[in-house]
């Protein structure tokens, strides 16, 4: 009797076919927030890095800019909605409490062949994503997925703390990955990781099972993010240095190998102390959060977009995406472009 021969699946990697963001034309400027806050532009830059934020107008949602922007990653990748298989959004603010927020994308777009969900690992959402639709397309089950953060964080910002409000944007960005043969540029390496015992550091509390819409809250402010500025800044720091040196070995590639470090645009301040310790040089990492706040799992692909639209990367750059967030979440990812 002779065995069926087993079939070998040829393996692939994910490469980058194609990005796209959209920030609303409304802004919100250090200026603007010394109007509603005991503050000023010198207070705000030197601790954050930040001088503008983009808002959200009337009518203008997570799900409207998520689309705009994945519009714009298909252009990109010279690609129809059709052709779409997996959507994966990223965010923290959907757009209600169900259905998912990528459901809502994958019909404004027309993307009627595509399966879609939501997944919440706040700053750390898009990394994530990615290292999900890499599994996805490198194992051959799907040729292609698209990738999305996106984020009102306006609508859940207190605007009374004068410690977070300064901090975010709203914001939406995409990136398109397809299946090619192993060798081929692409998502070399992803990594993820949790803490759940550190949620006290980031979270909104309202509304959910633990404090239901039913229920009175015991404190109004509940309904906006609660923050630990402190004890974030001392964890980010200390695991994203961890995730690029995992990294680095995993991939046995030095820091000079690496053209262009994009990191989640949490506070300019903690990206230069990660640079600082890495000794990463300044034109090697990218920074664009005083043009758009914060903007948590947006964040990396606005960077993303930003970086390439600025003809600052070339076929064969090896880049590393690194992002930590509420959760506690941290993750990267190493693409060769």
């Amino acid at each position: 009797m002779v065995s069926n021969p087993t079939v070998q699946t040829p393996k692939r990697r994910a490469v980058l076919a194609g990005t796209g963001s959209f920030l609303p034309e409304k802004t919100l400027t250090n200026e603007d927030l010394t109007k509603i806050v005991d503050t000023n532009d010198e207070w705000i830059t030197t601790r954050t890095g930040i001088k503008t934020r983009h808002v959200v107008s009337e009518g203008e949602t997570t799900a409207t800019m998520a689309a705009e922007a994945a519009r714009r990653a298909l252009a990109d990748a010279g690609m129809e909605p059709e052709e779409l298989e997996l959507i994966i959004l990223a965010t923290i603010t959907p757009e209600m409490v169900f259905p998912s927020t990528a459901c809502f994308v994958q019909d404004m777009i027309g993307a009627k062949n595509a399966w879609a969900f939501d997944l919440s690992a706040a700053c750390s959402g898009f990394v994530y994503g990615l290292s999900i639709a890499q599994q996805f397309v490198s194992s051959s089950q799907y040729k292609n997925a698209m990738v999305i953060g996106a984020e009102t964080l306006t609508r859940i910002t207190n605007y009374e703390d004068r410690a977070s409000c300064i901090l975010f944007g709203d914001g939406a960005g995409a990136a398109i990955v397809k299946s090619a043969n192993e060798g081929s540029h692409g998502i070399m390496y992803s990594t993820s990781f949790s803490d759940g015992s550190g949620w006290t550091s980031l979270n909104c509390t309202a509304y959910g099972s633990r404090n239901p819409a039913s229920k009175p809250l015991e404190d109004p402010s509940m309904v906006y993010m609660n923050i630990n500025g402190r004890e974030v800044y001392q964890t980010a720091v200390r695991r994203i240095v961890e995730l690029v040196n995992e990294c680095l070995e995993k991939c046995e590639l030095s820091i000079d190998d690496i053209a262009m470090f994009i990191p989640h645009q949490m506070n300019a301040r903690i990206i230069e102390s990660v640079g600082k310790r890495l000794k990463f040089s300044d034109d090697r990492i990218f920074i664009n959060i005083d043009k758009f706040g914060n903007t948590s799992a947006a964040s990396i692909p606005i960077a993303l977009d930003d970086c390439r639209s600025q003809g600052l990367l070339k076929t064969g750059d090896i880049i590393l995406l690194v992002a930590f967030g509420g959760g506690l979440t941290w993750g990267a990812n190493v693409l060769q472009i």
